[in-house]
């Protein structure tokens, strides 16, 4: 493969996905139209039954006692449905669906009201509003990663309704998604091991979107700067005599240059919800299934630092050092099948099986800075493609009964999860003359100066098995004041690399990884709770000029103690938390009065924090989202004690979010609504030196819900970071990433 076949990018296939994606549009369009003329009649006598005269009372009640019309009440009922909406609670893995009052963790939701009002393009967007969680860009490409509790979370260790390994593994359209679900804390014994082995300090779990009881046809258009335009289908309906039979459609899709500039992105996400109940709900069935396409060409990626003494200044907002000749191009194909029976109301059965195919490529560029005064440097550049084949299962048995006075849940089960990928790798040591303030592009990249495996046709390069059994008891007693949850998990590892085709090293490790929970209801809107629980990642083999190379390291287990307290009345949720996680690390040292070296898991990094957050009404019309986050994320036992004492890179010492929402109260229909977001300082070395500063960020916006034909209509203004700030949002990884500048977003939804 010559060199420019490294930064060829296919205009049919790229016309052809436009193409695939208006059709998919107007075929969406037209079966929403076909079933909104077959279900009117029905969705209109459902609607007078459901705006009768107790619903007439209740929407006079919230318009100062004046009895509304009926395009009033679905203008409130628009409006109502469109608010900012934060859930405690979630999925707890191997402990089910739990509301968060009720369990020793912190969790929660953000629904997808929130997504579509904030017209959130991207999972990092959700995050975005969670005090406890900083996004930001991989290792030399586009993909997003997050932080919790100063640990990594992948993409490749987010979830779907508690199964691993079927998301897409970089990018993840949220407008599929009804919500976004985030644990802080160790997660081994609720989710088991993550395949890509991050995942320590915290878990992010999706739920697709499901029909409810009342018909939905929703179309969204909508516009980003600085040239970028997409649009959305969404459409739930219900049938059968019982209305057993539940089918959710959703597509959408935008196109176009971002803020960013000369950056430019598309996006198409296809995504069908199928489900089933028998006549006396004993027995659920729910099929989901999804495809996303998203690409980014001539992006603006990270800045690595290189023998420079000092963090350079930020560039300007819009700046794009990247190079035109860069992009990725991902396809995935995913989904799941999920059975659970009841057999009685105090035995459940569950299984569900999910898979995931995933093609990938990029030509992925990054900026070298060297000389951060001038902030002058070069260009790196390399080619990967990326086959993935996935496998993943859960089956669990969920039993309630009492001894004597004591209330047991026990739940007990296993998951499998089998992960194939391909790749192979073309990599150029480019003398490309970059500057970040002024940045110079080339045309194309340098040709490649080694080539690692087929690029036309990647071999399996890595094999990954995990299994796991699990077992816990919930004991309640006192009616439910006191619970205690005690149980653990077995976790088998097995990894096999291979030299693109042919085995070279293999791992096989297993461990066990306890917990302990407890939970104490003082009164029944609080909670004060406990928890003892770990993390577990497979452990490192020796590598390098070292005497014990190739020896392989039992699993990395994480050990996390959480104390917290928690105060919800359903409109309303506050938790605070304070936490200690300590995670194992490696590294390689001299062994004394010999030449020779060792490697070694005798490292250490603990991370100690407060958290605090409130979700939910403070008043009338007013609605907050946000909280803090206060981490010391120090070193522990390195190296000859080098950095013993300093802070881990990218972890900032504190984060603070604020979303609020206030509906004007002398135009009905109409919402305010602002965030700030504010991270502390963060080091880019392990010795310290290169400190990147804190940064604070403005986000303001408006939407407003009327009635046009009796069809409720939103329009939605937003401005992200407001004042245009520049800042470098994250160091982890030792890289910077900087803030996205001033993008406008507005947007129309119709509901039909």
């Amino acid at each position: 493969m010559n060199s420019s076949a490294l930064i060829t990018v296919n205009p049919l296939r790229k016309r052809s996905q436009r193409i695939a994606f208006s059709a998919l549009l107007m075929m969406s369009a037209a079966l929403a139209c076909e079933a909104r003329a077959q279900d009117q009649t029905n969705v209109q006598a459902q609607a007078q039954q459901k705006q009768g005269k107790p619903a007439q009372k209740q929407a006079a009640a919230s318009s100062g006692g004046r009895e509304l019309s009926s395009d009033e009440q679905i203008e409130v009922k628009a409006q109502r449905q469109n608010r900012m909406e934060v859930k405690s609670g979630g999925n707890l893995g191997a402990l089910g669906n739990k509301k968060g009052l009720d369990v020793p963790f912190n969790v929660r939701s953000y629904t997808s009201a929130l997504i579509l009002n904030q017209q959130s393009q991207t999972l990092g967007e959700v995050l975005m509003n969670d005090p406890t969680v900083r996004t930001t860009l991989g290792y030399g490409n586009f993909s997003e990663q997050f932080v919790i509790r100063g640990f990594p979370v992948y993409g490749d260790d987010v979830a779907i309704d508690g199964l691993y390994g079927i998301t897409p593994r970089q990018l993840v359209s949220p407008q599929l998604y009804e919500q976004v679900q985030v644990l802080n804390g160790a997660s081994a014994f609720l989710n088991g091991a993550a395949p890509g082995g991050t995942a320590q300090g915290g878990n992010i779990n999706l739920e697709f979107k499901h029909a409810g009881d009342t018909p939905l046809t929703r179309v969204t258009g909508d516009y980003t700067s600085s040239s970028m335009g997409g649009g959305a289908v969404d459409v739930g309906r219900r049938f059968g005599q019982d209305k057993q039979f539940g089918v959710r459609i959703n597509v959408a899709g935008r196109s176009g240059v971002t803020a960013i500039d000369r950056e430019k992105r598309h996006q198409v996400a296809v995504g069908g919800g199928f489900d089933w109940h028998d006549r006396a709900d004993r027995t659920r069935v729910t099929i989901d299934m999804a495809y996303e396409n998203q690409g980014v060409n001539g992006g603006r990626g990270g800045v690595f630092l290189s023998g420079v003494t000092s963090v350079p200044k930020v560039p300007g907002a819009g700046t794009n050092y990247g190079q035109p000749w860069t992009y990725t191009e991902l396809n995935y194909i995913y989904g799941k099948l999920k059975v659970e029976h009841d057999f009685s109301k105090y035995l459940t059965a569950y299984a569900q099986f999910g898979g995931l195919g995933g093609n990938e490529k990029g030509n992925y560029g990054s900026t070298y800075v060297t000389n951060s005064q001038t902030g002058a440097g070069y260009n790196g550049a390399m080619y990967v493609p990326y086959v993935q084949t996935n496998k993943s299962t859960q089956a669990g048995l969920r039993a309630h009964f009492n001894t004597g006075g004591i209330k047991h849940e026990v739940n007990a089960g296993g998951s499998g999860l089998w992960e194939d990928t391909a790749t192979a790798y073309a990599f150029a040591l480019t003398n490309q003359a970059n500057n970040i303030y002024n940045p110079i592009r080339h045309a194309t990249a340098q040709p490649e100066t080694w080539i690692g495996g087929n690029i036309d046709n990647p071999q399996l390069n890595n094999r990954v098995r995990l299994w796991s059994l699990f077992f816990s008891d919930t004991v309640s007693a006192f009616h439910d004041r006191v619970a205690l949850t005690a149980g653990f998990r077995y976790q088998a590892i097995k990894t096999v690399a291979y030299n693109y085709g042919a085995s070279t090293t293999s791992y096989d490790q297993g461990a066990f990884t306890p917990v302990v929970g407890l939970v104490v209801h003082p009164t029944r809107q609080t909670s004060i709770y406990f928890n003892r629980i770990e993390g577990l990642a497979p452990g490192p083999q020796a590598t390098g000029q070292v005497v014990n190379l190739g020896q392989i390291f039992p699993p990395y287990q994480t050990v996390q103690y959480e104390l917290g307290a928690k105060y919800d009345i359903g409109r309303f949720s506050t938790a605070v938390s304070i936490f200690q996680i300590d995670q194992p690390n490696a590294y390689t040292s001299a062994i004394a009065g010999t030449s020779n070296s060792i490697f070694s898991v005798n490292g250490l990094q603990r991370n100690r924090g407060i958290e605090f957050t409130v979700n939910g009404e403070i008043m009338k019309g007013l609605r907050f989202n946000g909280g803090t986050s206060i981490i010391d994320a120090s070193q522990r036992r390195t190296s000859g004690g080098l950095y013993d004492g300093n802070r881990s890179i990218g972890v900032p010492g504190y984060t603070i979010n604020g979303n609020l929402e206030y509906d004007l109260p002398f135009i009905r229909g109409a919402t305010l609504t602002g965030r700030v977001i504010q991270t502390g300082h963060q080091y880019a070395d392990n010795l310290n030196k290169l400190r990147v500063p804190n940064w604070t960020r403005f986000d303001v916006g408006a939407r407003y819900s009327f009635v046009v034909e009796h069809k409720a209509i939103t329009t939605r203004l937003g401005v992200d970071n407001l004042a245009n700030t520049r800042y470098w949002e994250s160091a982890f990884g030792g890289y910077l990433l900087q803030g996205l500048p001033r993008t406008f977003k507005f947007s129309v939804t119709a509901d039909f």
